[in-house]
Formats: C-alpha cells, structure tokens, sequence
C-alpha cells in the first residue's frame, strides 16, 4: 500500500505540474516511511543518490551531445531546411505525410524532440493553413514523426530509450532490426491513417485550420544567417546514422578491449559499451562536422553550444530522479511483492511479462526513458536470465523493452506532450485525442504484433 500511495502521487503531482526533481526524492522517503522503514537517510544517500548517479553516469554523454547536436542543427538552419525540403517535394496536399516525415528524419538523425518540435511547428503551421487543416491536428503530427517509430522502434535510431536496454541486455543500437522495422511501419501507418481520417471527416464537417492570433509568435531560426542546402544539411543527420552503424558492428569489435575487465574499467565486456561507445562517437563526430560545414553561418557559436549545453541538464536529471524513485521503491521490503506479481502476470513468457512491467512504470512516471529505467533497473537482469532460459535472444528482449516505453508514456502528465502543447499554443482538450491515439493506442498495438512475431518466429 506504501508504494501504491507513493506511486499515485507521484503521478498526479506531475500531472499538476510540480518538477519531479522535487517530487521523486519526496515521495520515494513517503513510500520508506510508510513501509515502517526507519533507515531515512540511508535510503536518500546511499539508495536513492546511488540509482540517480548511475543512470548520470551511463547517459549523460548521449543527452548532453544529443542535445548540443539539436541545438546546432536548429541554430544553423539545417533543421528548417529539411523539413522545407520534404514539404516541398511531397507538396502541401499531403501536409500531415509531410510534417510527420520531417519530424522523423530528423530525430532518427539525432535531433531531439524538443528541438524537432520548435523546428518543425513553423512549416506545420504554415502546411496546415495552406490544406486547410484544423491547427489542433498539428500536435499529433509532430508526436507521430518524432516521440514513436523513431524513438523506439527503427533499428539504429539514437534515441535514448533505444539506447537504455543496451547494457542490460548486452546488445547494440540495432537490435532485432526487421522487427524493429515492422513495429515501426506499424506505428507510422496506422498514426498516419488516423490523422489523414481526422483531417477528412474535418474537412467534411466544414471545419478549415481555424483563427488562431497566437500564430504570430510562431517561432524562428534564430541562429543561422542564411539557410544551408539541403544536401550541407543532411549531412550530419547521415552521419550519426552510418558512423553508428559502423561503430557499432565493425570499428569498435575490432578494437582491442581486454582491459575492459580490469576492475578499473569495471569488470565489462566491449559488448556492455559498445552501444553506447558507438553513440557518443558517432554523435560527437556530427557536431564537429556540422559546426565545420555551417561556419559562415554561426552568429554565436559559444551561445548555440552553451544553450545545447544547458539544454540537456533538466532532461537528464528528470529521468536520473526517476530511476533514484525506482531504486528506494525496489529497495523495500514491499517491492518483492509486486516484483514476483509483475513477472507473474505472464507465466512462462517473459516478453509480455517485460512488456508489461516497462508500459506501466512509464505511465506511471509519464516517462518513456523513466520508466524504462525503473523497470529495467529493477527486473532487467531477472528477464535476461528468463530469457536466456527460455531461449530467447537478448536482442528481442531489447526491442520489446525500447517498443513498450513507449505505449503508455504519453498520458497526460507526461511532460513532452505538456510541453509540445505549449509550443503549439493549444489545450488537451483540442488536441489530446489524436496524440492519444498516435502515441499510446497505435505504439500498443505495435507492440502486440511485435510480441507475437517475436514468440512465434524469434529474433530477425
């Protein structure tokens, strides 16, 4: 009851708006004391502080570049050209197919969502005026093409929920890539389907894009002095996806590693690291290219790298508080319980048991990367050895992990679609029906069909 009492505060605070930075640590010595435990500060210090530490220490190389990189692509104008770019050859007439491409090239290039969000909600604005489009899709658009198929499914994709299961499971950014494929397909269609029906019964009722004044805030590139070519800015976005391929299979397994065992490496194989070694070269690279090919452009290369800089710290230790949370709550007495019922809840298939474990923690948290955390955190190990002993690759468990983050992690409270609301200057109660359907009903329905492909035909 303890841990129930915490969790549903912690899920309605959020939603209130209050920074889980002040909530997690709160509520996690509220689920202690409840529980009868007296070893308050025990568990702050060396429980809570311990889980938060180590989620920093595995990935805050990925947020911190990834968030520089986005910063860069948006400041130097590369992001708007490419989403322009795409419009322009797919035309206005399909402007929800267009606005979602965009989006999705961009993060399955390393840009992150936020910045894709502020990037791309200009060209949907002016897209969805121009087809006659009700602005309140637009908001869907945007999740579809940057918080779904790219973000958990894509083999490759540099993602941080793509990248969490890595150590766990010993795998790489690429796992189980056809299925991967396939759930991603899934997502990208059946979201697409959905908006394009949305916009047709619309359009029969009489409904256009609507009066919206704030529009005249819509957001700017602010850093770039004149707007690259489409080719200087795909580039970088190529080249995180094809160094991370070639990091990832070829550079780094030839590289000698044994030292990687000595204790002061932490005892490890190249396989525990080599995901998230290939990640943080491939991304580094990027930047250092992309800061070469749009030097005339900078007009404050120190205030683009800065802000990327800063940019980054609030994310990370919002999920770091999260996956501190998971660990107070794993570490009580209670938890037992409702681990052994977790695993439980699928008898002998530990994919749906683990697909299950990741969707709830998620929602509660409204965190995809939180919640995937918390869970992997405190079952990971336990599936891994189900697996194993069941025969299932490693690989699949990775990808049913990264797919279930991301299901029922964008309810209401989950702090993206908040923000994403915010930008697009519109409620929940416009908008939030079709972010539903396209970042929870569809991604779940993904994962079904991934869960059975994955049981009846295994890893591919």
């Amino acid at each position: 009851m303890s841990i129930l009492i915490s969790l549903a505060l912690l899920m309605y605070l959020a939603y209130r708006g209050i920074s889980v930075l002040v909530l997690a640590p709160l509520l996690a010595m509220l689920a202690v004391i409840l529980g009868g435990d007296t070893r308050l500060l025990a568990m702050y210090t060396q429980v809570f502080m311990t889980g938060l530490g180590g989620f920093l220490v595995k990935y805050f190389p990925l947020f911190l570049l990834g968030a520089i990189f986005g910063r860069l692509m948006s400041d130097s104008g590369a992001a708007d050209t490419i989403a322009r770019a795409i419009v322009a050859r797919i035309g206005a007439q399909h402007a929800i197919l267009a606005l979602v491409l965009s989006c999705g090239l961009l993060t399955y290039g390393g840009v992150s969502v936020f910045v894709v969000a502020f990037a791309a909600y200009p060209v949907g604005v002016g897209l969805f005026r121009e087809a006659g489009i009700p602005k309140r899709l637009i908001p869907g658009a945007l999740v579809l093409g940057s918080a779904t198929f790219t973000m958990t499914a894509l083999p490759g994709t540099p993602s941080i929920q793509n990248a969490i299961p890595m150590p766990y499971f010993g795998t790489d950014a690429f796992a189980a890539p056809g299925l991967g494929v396939i759930a991603g397909l899934i997502m990208f269609a059946g979201g697409a389907w959905w908006l394009t029906y949305r916009a047709a019964v619309a359009r029969a009722a009489g409904e256009g894009y609507g009066t919206h004044p704030t529009d005249i805030m819509v957001p700017h590139i602010a850093g770039a002095s004149t707007a690259p070519s489409l080719v200087t800015a795909l580039v970088p976005v190529l080249l995180v996806i094809g160094l991370n391929l070639a990091f990832t299979r070829w550079v780094i397994p030839s590289m000698d590693t044994a030292y990687l065992a000595e204790k002061t490496f932490g005892g490890v194989t190249v396989n525990d690291v080599r995901g998230v070694w290939s990640l943080i070269a491939a991304i580094f690279i990027a930047i250092v290219a992309t800061i070469a090919m749009h030097w005339p452009r900078w007009r404050d290369l120190r205030q683009s790298i800065n802000e990327g800089t800063m940019g980054s710290l609030l994310p990370i230790f919002n999920t770091a508080s999260e996956v501190g949370y998971g660990s107070v709550i794993a570490a009580l007495a209670a938890f037992a319980v409702i681990r052994d019922a977790v695993i439980g809840l699928s008898p002998g298939n530990p994919l749906l048991s683990e697909a299950l474990a990741v969707n709830i923690m998620a929602g509660i948290t409204g965190s995809s990367s939180g919640g995937l955390s918390i869970a992997l955190n405190m079952l990971g190990k336990s599936y891994l050895e189900l697996g194993t002993t069941a025969g299932i690759s490693p690989q699949l468990l990775h990808r049913v992990a990264a797919v279930a983050s991301g299901g029922l992690d964008s309810l209401p409270h989950n702090g993206a679609i908040i923000t994403l609301l915010a930008i697009c200057h519109l409620t929940h109660r416009e908008s939030y029906l079709d972010i539903f359907v396209v970042s929870v009903v569809v991604p779940l329905l993904a994962l079904v069909a991934l869960l059975v492909l994955g049981t009846t035909f295994g890893t591919f």
